[in-house]
């Protein structure tokens, strides 16, 4: 039996306990220390989802536990930056709602497969999607104008745009991908 705590899953524990950080930062007055702070524990968390699934790899480390912590862990962060860059003029609110409603979906999903004893690990098109969505949420938290990239914002939504697409497309292939729980459950 793998133990529960090994690296990936603390570093998914850190992903979480950064969140609040997060919020807090893009609840306040967005000079241009704090929007460096935020996009900085942003970066970080985003960055932590990367490394843990690395290591979760190299030592053969993976578990139970982070195979849905991971990505619940994932699916906060992104959401607690897309509801805080609304009353910021940064995101369109439909954009957030249809993405984050996308994970509410996912989650159940996942949620409804292990109850019958799947464990349902992101697929490709998620990470790619995953990282589209740090990207572009990174360019729209990030201090604007102190990139060398004119129409930084709009590169942003861009990312977030293309990243919206994918959420519907691999949102898809997860329902396809879990049709047969379906008549499991029924």
């Amino acid at each position: 039996m793998k133990q529960l705590i090994t690296w990936p899953n603390l570093l998914t524990g850190l992903r979480f306990a950064l969140i609040p950080l997060l919020v807090v930062l893009l609840s306040l007055e967005q000079t241009t220390l704090v929007a460096f702070l935020a996009w900085f524990v942003f970066a970080f968390a985003a960055l932590t989802d990367w490394l843990d699934g690395y290591l979760a790899r190299k030592f053969d480390s993976e578990t139970v536990l982070g195979q849905l912590m991971d990505p619940l862990a994932d699916k906060i962060l992104v959401t607690a930056a897309l509801i805080m860059l609304i009353p910021l003029g940064l995101i369109p609110a439909w954009v957030s709602l249809i993405i984050i409603s996308r994970e509410i979906v996912i989650t159940g999903l996942r949620g409804l497969a292990a109850s019958t004893g799947k464990v349902v690990a992101a697929g490709q098109l998620g990470k790619i999607k995953a990282n589209f969505q740090y990207y572009g949420l990174g360019f729209l938290i990030f201090p604007l104008g102190l990139l060398p990239i004119p129409y930084q914002h709009e590169f942003g939504m861009t990312l977030v745009y293309i990243s919206l697409v994918l959420s519907i497309w691999s949102g898809i292939e997860y329902i396809y991908n879990l049709r047969d729980i379906f008549i499991e459950t029924s």
